[in-house]
């Protein structure tokens, strides 16, 4: 987009008081680190590490809170579910760093902002056990939501996903997937943490999307075997979540680092569920607030 384009009304849309719309902030509530969940309830479980809360708000499922922790400034911020949820959040958060919502123009000089998701996830491999951090390389996305952007894949996530789709035998009528990579500076910070790492497949929804059946019959019952066989030199589909393909796209696009840290909570193959998962959730969230707040 030229520097010089003033941004119409309708294309952004602001509040009465200039915030974004939908996440309802200004740029001065915005840490240059952003921990995003799905789980507005889960906000508040990361904000009460902080040290000072400088910032609380909410708008529909989205909650923000912008504080310290061991001198790093951070904010936490809930998306909802889905990819579409991100596309708003994204999107809104990158105006707030990156455009000026006074003149509506986009700023000349461009800020990265580091965004890491925790989540929860299900478990594709059978090696992997309950409670298990997963660190996403890739998001492979089963939900079309980049095909409306212009995203250009390296030659290794092209050849990644031409042998996916091969394996799959990747049904016509489905959106066409698309694999993105995390931020190899993200992925570097934790690599110390001996988190299992491969690919994250995002899917469009929680049930007939990831393969369950409960009641209404799936049209593809054999797809999730041949996504849990399907490997690339060392790379497998570790996990199933709603989220990280369209994550990385639109960061990678708009020139942020993203990364997914998921916990475990069901096994797919092994038909298992951690109904007490959230004390897994506060190790983890630990555990990531001491490793970004040492750079």
């Amino acid at each position: 987009m030229e520097p010089s384009r003033r941004i119409p009304e309708s294309e952004l849309v602001l509040n009465p008081d200039g915030s974004v719309y939908h996440l309802k902030l200004k740029p001065d509530n915005l840490a240059d680190t952003v921990i995003i969940v799905g789980d507005p309830k889960r906000v508040e479980m990361i904000s009460g590490f902080f040290d000072t809360i400088e910032y609380t708000g909410q708008n529909r499922e989205i909650v923000t809170h912008t504080g310290n922790y061991k001198g790093k400034r951070i904010s936490v911020l809930s998306t909802g579910m889905g990819t579409d949820n991100i596309d708003i959040v994204i999107n809104e958060l990158d105006a707030l760093v990156n455009i000026d919502l006074k003149a509506r123009q986009v700023k000349q000089s461009k800020k990265s902002l580091h965004i890491i998701r925790l989540g929860t996830s299900g478990a594709l491999q059978s090696d992997i056990p309950l409670n298990s951090i997963v660190m996403a390389q890739y998001g492979l996305g089963f939900d079309g939501l980049l095909h409306y952007y212009r995203l250009e894949q390296n030659k290794k996530e092209t050849e990644i996903l031409n042998n996916f789709i091969k394996h799959t035998r990747w049904p016509s009528e489905l959106p066409v997937p698309y694999l993105v990579s995390a931020s190899e500076d993200l992925m570097q910070r934790f690599e110390k943490e001996g988190f299992h790492k491969g690919i994250t497949a995002t899917a469009s929804g929680f049930y007939g999307p990831q393969g369950r059946h409960v009641r209404l019959t799936l049209n593809h019952p054999e797809l999730n075997d041949r996504i849990q066989s399907f490997r690339y030199d060392n790379l497998r589909i570790l996990n199933y979540e709603m989220e990280t393909s369209a994550l990385y796209g639109l960061s990678q696009l708009l020139g942020h680092h993203a990364l997914t840290l998921c916990v475990a909570i069901a096994s797919r193959t092994n038909h298992k569920y951690n109904q007490g998962y959230h004390s897994e959730i506060l190790k983890l969230i630990e555990r990531v607030l001491n490793t970004i707040s040492n750079v």
